[in-house]
């Protein structure tokens, strides 16, 4: 006998990492729309009189969500000079509690595109041990791991070990392999590679002979013998406020704009943990561990202090330039957004880039702005602890949406759900500035006239035969992605089973399943009214002047 279907009401939805390797992806036709239809003025009592759209027996087409109807390119590399490929590495050297704590800091921080903090640890007292080898077998001996199996090699080079010939040639993509393991074990391996490493070099006189905490004898190129396959620790879940509450406790004493939680920070107004961005992972390493290169999820920005005792070297590349190593990335057979890669250093300084290249000492904090394209490899043993803020800035919003944008034309899974965050972002901020305040209005405008679309056009396609079912959203629920083509779905889920499994599409992978949308549960999360309400009260936040008489907008 079978097991009887749970009611509509409570269907839960399947949240694996599912194989799509059987569904056809295809790259959405995407409408345009320029900002400055919207006016602030309107009243969206009835919304719909201001949609101009389609016949409604005709599907909505997407919206974009980027103002002007602009699509989303590369930024235009500025122009650079020989001089300029090696540029020196923003550093500030912290020596009291107040310069930590100031509003100078942040502004600093954010005007590079890159930023080592020096010192920030010894001002703020923080406790750096608490994130030790030592302490994590301590905390959470059984706790699991992934692990990355690398090559062991010099940071400036990316070597091919699958050629049959040597001298090995250098290449962008990186090879590794994963698994799993717990903290305890990691922690063996931690330890006897350290004892290893120097056993193989007994016979030399220093342990000064190790370049980048690789043996000598395992950086010649023409040798095959003596190449180490390392293990990198990596994305360690602090998430658990009950078994990390000392460690997370400690991150508190940081400024605000580098804390994982707090109301400046865009990220805190998700609603839901997304594992490394609103959360703390950390990373454990021996000499040779790598992080290739990446922008961070929508270009926010990110933290990373290095707990050590080993270093760790660091190559990172404005936003600016990301287009330029978009195109080495394709010319060299890997991809940008979800490929493993290594640059080759000499490829970018032949294409104009410039790149900073610099140590991460054990304390040192570095702060990655947005969209910065960086690489990191462990000189020597040592632990990091990583995760992602968003300033509430114009710039960060901007670029965030537009990669979101971009990933929809590729396609590729934007990790941050935007569409759910600016909703939240409009109910729970009051927004001054004027640029950031048009953009979050326009994303929500765009949105609400999807929303309405969608619904008209079900209404007229089908009727009654496709009822509309409430199931509010749960609190800490996780957004909701299409299953076909991996677009985040907001509000109208359209859900099927697969493998047993209850899943969600968008409505255009959803018709491509089936014209007549049978066998599908149409659900709505929040509900239209409050939609508009929330919209309507959203309003650019004016801050009085000294004396009370005038109000001036920021």
């Amino acid at each position: 006998m079978h097991a009887t279907k749970p009611p509509i009401d409570i269907i839960r939805i399947d949240k694996r990492l599912l194989t799509t390797d059987h569904l056809s992806i295809k790259t959405k036709y995407i409408k345009t729309e320029p900002i400055t239809s919207l006016s602030n003025d309107k009243n969206f009592n009835d919304v719909r009189k201001f949609i101009k759209c389609s016949p409604a027996i005709v599907p909505p087409t997407a919206v974009s969500y980027l103002p002007d109807g602009r699509i989303p390119t590369p930024p235009q590399p500025p122009k650079c000079t020989p001089l300029d490929l090696k540029p020196t590495t923003p550093t500030i050297v912290l020596g009291t509690r107040q310069e930590a704590l100031s509003g100078q800091l942040q502004q600093y921080c954010l005007s590079q595109p890159i930023c080592v903090i020096r010192g920030l640890s010894n001002v703020l007292k923080l406790d750096l041990g608490l994130f030790s080898t030592k302490t994590l077998i301590a905390t959470e001996p059984e706790h699991q791991i992934e692990v990355r199996m690398q090559r062991q090699q010099p940071s400036d080079v990316n070597f091919d070990f699958s050629s049959t010939t040597v001298p090995f040639k250098n290449v962008w993509k990186c090879e590794s392999s994963r698994s799993f393991t717990t903290i305890a074990k990691y922690a063996q391996y931690q330890a006897y590679s350290y004892h290893d490493m120097f056993k193989d070099d007994s016979n030399e006189s220093s342990t000064n002979n190790l370049t980048n905490g690789i043996s000598k004898k395992s950086s010649n190129k023409n040798s095959t013998a003596c190449i180490r396959t390392i293990k990198f620790g990596t994305n360690v879940d602090l998430s658990d406020e009950k078994k990390w509450s000392v460690q997370l406790a400690e991150l508190n004493k940081l400024p605000l704009f580098l804390r994982v939680q707090s109301t400046g920070n865009i990220l805190s107004h998700i609603g839901h943990t997304i594992l490394g961005m609103n959360s703390v992972q950390l990373y454990m390493k021996v000499p040779g561990s790598r992080t290739p290169g990446h922008q961070e999820n929508n270009n926010f920005c990110a933290v990373n202090i290095n707990i050590g005792p080993g270093d760790c070297e660091w190559f990172a590349v404005d936003f600016q330039y990301w287009g330029v190593i978009h195109t080495l990335c394709e010319k060299n057979g890997v991809n940008f957004l979800v490929g493993s890669w290594w640059p080759i250093l000499e490829d970018l300084y032949n294409a104009h880039v410039p790149v900073y290249r610099f140590i991460q000492k054990p304390g040192d904090l570095v702060f990655v702005s947005t969209g910065c394209v960086h690489w990191v490899q462990a000189i020597g043993w040592c632990n990091n602890v990583a995760w992602n803020v968003g300033p509430l800035t114009y710039t960060q919003y901007y670029a965030a949406i537009e990669r979101y944008e971009w990933n929809k034309l590729n396609p590729c899974k934007s990790i941050v759900p935007i569409i759910h965050l600016t909703w939240n972002i409009a109910r729970n901020i009051r927004v001054n500035d004027r640029q950031l305040f048009d953009l979050i209005k326009f994303i929500l405008y765009q949105s609400l006239k999807y929303i309405q679309s969608l619904l008209s056009y079900l209404e007229e396609a089908f009727g009654d035969n496709i009822p509309i079912r409430k199931q509010l959203r749960a609190t800490n629920e996780p957004v909701h992605y299409c299953i076909t083509c991996e677009c985040e779905v907001f509000n109208i889920l359209f859900v099927t089973e697969l493998d047993r499994k209850h899943v969600v599409r968008c409505l255009d992978c959803a018709l491509l399943h089936n014209k007549q949308l049978e066998n599908i549960v149409v659900l709505y999360q929040f509900i239209l009214d409050d939609l508009k309400t929330i919209y309507e009260q959203f309003q650019l936040c004016f801050m009085p002047i000294s004396n009370n008489k005038k109000q001036i907008e920021l």
